[in-house]
């Protein structure tokens, strides 16, 4: 990796959350974001491209914004992740109506071109109880084995340990309708997960909230890996870890989240909520890298930061350890 990768973090200084990033055919990376906002352009999320990983471009906005629903207007857009197939783009996110977040819905827009502008393609129809479920953070997933596209989500519990965890779907080829019924993925297993306690949501109060979201699949000699962000996103608690699966669809295990995040933690007083994660390769071929937003010390801004991805062995048929090095000392100005 080059040494300036990760001298230079944050790596783009405007507000960039949720960072997925991908390398277009063209060889191009492009990186979409939560914005603090429209763009200057009207749009929503926020588009960078780099050549490197080190160096970011802004470009605009990705998505014009909605029309008005059922006479209601949209008034959130988050965790935008873009793929391509076919030669055509698609832009998978989540939109939520009259400033309410459990209104939150998945859509996918498509593009011709990953700097857009991409043309909104509609809602999602997600099959059985989440057909009108509170969703965000969609990462579509093609399966380098069989070629098959899946789409994980994070969506809300009632039971066990209540709050967000993680569903998967198949794909259509036409990348906008779902083939089969969702499987859930991960669910909140540790206390480190929890977002608040006693909090006041759906009309009502719970004892300890948990959230487990932002998933990113991986695919790494043999081993599907689903990296997740847990606990409170405000809060130097706020990390990155996984569960591992030989299939897409799991099931997956995540025996060694315990005691808190195994790949990515924050520093306390210095980088607060490291998360929401993506991974891409280094244009080497060889180095993987995380790429994930972080708070400054103050809170003034989530910013987009890029780390080397380590895979350390435990053996040697089993599925590795992915860990990250970072916040990097560049990354705690």
């Amino acid at each position: 990796m080059p040494p300036t990768l990760t001298r230079s973090n944050p790596v783009y200084p405007g507000y960039f959350a949720d960072p997925a990033v991908f390398r277009a055919s063209s060889g191009m990376y492009y990186a979409y974001g939560t914005g603090h906002g429209p763009e200057s352009d009207g749009r929503q999320f926020p588009i960078l491209r780099s050549s490197d990983l080190a160096s970011w471009e802004y470009v605009g906005g990705a998505l014009p914004p909605l029309a008005p629903e059922n006479g209601v207007s949209f008034t959130a857009y988050w965790a935008p992740e873009c793929v391509e197939k076919d030669g055509k783009f698609y832009l998978y996110y989540s939109a939520a109506t009259g400033g309410l977040d459990e209104t939150h819905r998945l859509r996918v827009a498509q593009a011709d071109h990953p700097e857009g502008p991409f043309r909104d393609l509609g809602r999602i129809a997600l099959p059985g109880e989440f057909a009108d479920a509170f969703c965000i953070d969609a990462h579509p997933f093609r399966d380098p084995k069989s070629g098959r596209w899946f789409l994980f989500f994070a969506t809300d519990f009632f039971t066990d340990r209540v709050g967000t965890g993680i569903a998967v779907v198949p794909l259509n080829d036409d990348m906008r309708s779902t083939d089969g019924q969702c499987r859930i993925v991960l669910r909140a297993s540790a206390d480190w997960h929890i977002y608040e306690r006693n909090r006041h949501h759906y009309g009502r109060s719970w004892t300890a909230w948990h959230t487990i979201e932002g998933p990113f699949v991986w695919h790494h000699e043999g081993f599907y890996y689903c990296f997740y962000s847990g606990g409170n996103w405000q809060t130097h608690t706020y990390g990155v870890s996984y569960g591992v699966a030989d299939n897409p669809l799991g099931p997956y295990t995540d025996d060694w989240s315990q005691h808190g995040p195994a790949v990515l933690r924050g520093i306390e007083g210095r980088v607060l909520g490291p998360g929401h994660n993506s991974i891409a390769t280094a244009p080497d071929g060889k180095t993987d890298v995380i790429i994930y937003h972080a708070w400054d010390k103050d809170r003034t801004a989530r910013r987009m930061f890029v780390d080397e991805l380590i895979w350390e062995e435990e053996t040697p048929t089993g599925p590795h350890r992915p860990r990250c090095q970072g916040p990097t000392p560049g990354a705690m100005g």
